[in-house]
């Protein structure tokens, strides 16, 4: 088959009108594999299919495209930055909006390779005239990419701020277009991954900015559309950052989660619970939820009923939520740490541990797991470990190997088993007899089987 390829390679570069031999060519290559594709076209001459580009023909461009992406998809980024960063860049001019996709994509691949940059830097100003041919584009895609450009360095950060790609994005932020104004939100935060770009962000008053998008949000009947990404932003910043130094400074912020929370709308809910749960994951992020006393308390009675009833992707978004607020490492549990959690966890329910332990045995999979990993959070923490005790039929339940059949339920119950075998307190908590067990069902792996013993009788049929 390589040298099929190889041999119409070489037969398209002497012919003035190769479409039979292209449409063979395409059979060809969508036929490997692209694991197995790389060592075949890595030494072809591609410029010979990128030269059959410059044409109107439809038919054409749409077999060269088909041929290129399936090739370039096969190759290493370094390779691309290497040998065929013209051929890109050219096409980045091309009137075909496919031919101008197939060159966007290809150098997004690039520019996110460390390596590959690495090689693009090295050659002066390549950065600037990928940004010079693309910043008039109005392509997402266009977009997308000068903010991925923007991610790489600061250096690459100020190329597309001389643009005036990126004033003209965050002037997006505020348009009249709600839909483009959303676009922009997810590339302002996408930006913001970068400590360059959150720096920059701030010069510009960007964090400002939102924070009073989303007091406007209010009046705004369309807010619905951008809303979730204002929060996700600010979401995305306070663990990139801090979480007190977000929440203290941009209030809005933290009272529109709490809002949210108890949206009737699922959408608003959702984005809500994860945000949560994302503040919750950190230490500093419990103790500003735990400053705000009754409104995050109101806020977790809500969680209890959502995980409760309704929805299955909405209960289980809840459960995680609640898992990451509630887990304590070893090392973070101090006396004021794990009286929070444990607080937490009571008010979910008058008798937490029989609620969750109902939701993993509804037939549900993602329930299951979910629920499970609730009990994983509290397993290290030793008032975890007394409850777990103190409730009848819990030790067994965990050992128990016919509930949750999928490999994602044997996998959570592994770790949920695994978390009070490491636990330094469990043998003492728990008792020997029940320490034992566990170690043993941590011996025997996730998926162990007890044998079943059968008798033949003589003569049987």
């Amino acid at each position: 088959m390589a040298a099929s390829i190889e041999s119409l390679f070489v037969e398209i570069a002497s012919l003035e009108e190769p479409i039979e031999e292209l449409q063979t060519l395409k059979t060809a290559i969508l036929s490997i594999p692209v694991s197995a594709l790389r060592d075949t076209v890595s030494g072809l001459r591609l410029e010979v299919i990128f030269s059959l580009l410059n044409t109107n023909d439809r038919e054409k461009i749409e077999l060269c495209v088909d041929i290129l992406g399936r090739i370039l998809l096969a190759l290493s980024p370094v390779h691309l930055a290497q040998n065929c960063r013209v051929e890109l860049q050219a096409g980045l001019k091309h009137p075909d909006d496919t031919v101008k996709i197939l060159a966007l994509t290809q150098i997004g691949r690039m520019v996110l390779n460390h390596e590959a940059v690495t090689e693009i830097q090295n050659n002066q100003d390549i950065l600037r005239e990928v940004i010079h041919c693309i910043k008039g584009e109005k392509m997402t895609v266009a977009k997308e990419l000068i903010v991925d450009i923007s991610s790489v360095s600061p250096v690459s950060l100020g190329y597309c701020a001389n643009s005036s790609f990126i004033s003209q994005l965050l002037g997006e932020l505020t348009g009249d277009d709600v839909l483009v104004r959303a676009t922009a939100i997810e590339m302002v935060t996408t930006l913001s991954h970068s400590q360059h770009g959150r720096q920059y962000l701030a010069q510009q008053g960007i964090m400002d900015k939102i924070s009073n998008m989303i007091t406007g949000a209010k009046s705004d009947p369309f807010s619905s559309f951008y809303l979730p990404g204002l929060v996700k932003f600010f979401g995305n910043l306070a663990i990139m950052d801090s979480p007190q130094h977000v929440c203290e400074t941009y209030p809005a912020f933290q009272n529109k989660v709490f809002e949210m929370a108890i949206d009737p709308d699922p959408v608003m809910t959702g984005v809500a619970l994860d945000t949560l749960g994302v503040l919750g994951s950190t230490v500093e992020g419990k103790q500003v939820l735990q400053k705000t006393g009754e409104k995050f308390n109101a806020v977790l009675k809500r969680m209890s009923k959502l995980a409760s009833g309704g929805a299955t992707e909405l209960r289980v978004r809840c459960l995680e939520a609640i898992s990451l607020l509630i887990t304590l490492q070893a090392e973070q549990q101090t006396e004021d740490l794990l009286v929070l959690t444990e607080s937490w966890f009571h008010l979910l329910s008058n008798q937490p541990m029989e609620m969750i332990r109902n939701i993993s045995t509804q037939p549900f999979p993602e329930l299951h797991c979910s629920a499970l990993r609730i009990f994983t959070a509290i397993a290290p923490q030793p008032w975890g470990q007394r409850l777990m005790i103190g409730t009848p039929g819990f030790m067994e339940f965990i050992v128990d190997r016919s509930t949750g059949p999928t490999k994602e339920a044997k996998d959570a119950k592994f770790e949920l088993v695994g978390a009070l075998v490491s636990s330094s307190t469990a043998a003492d908590i728990l008792g020997s007899q029940h320490y034992l067990r566990l170690r043993s069902y941590l011996r025997e792996g996730a998926y162990y089987v007890t044998a079943v013993a059968t008798v033949t009788t003589e003569g049987a049929d």
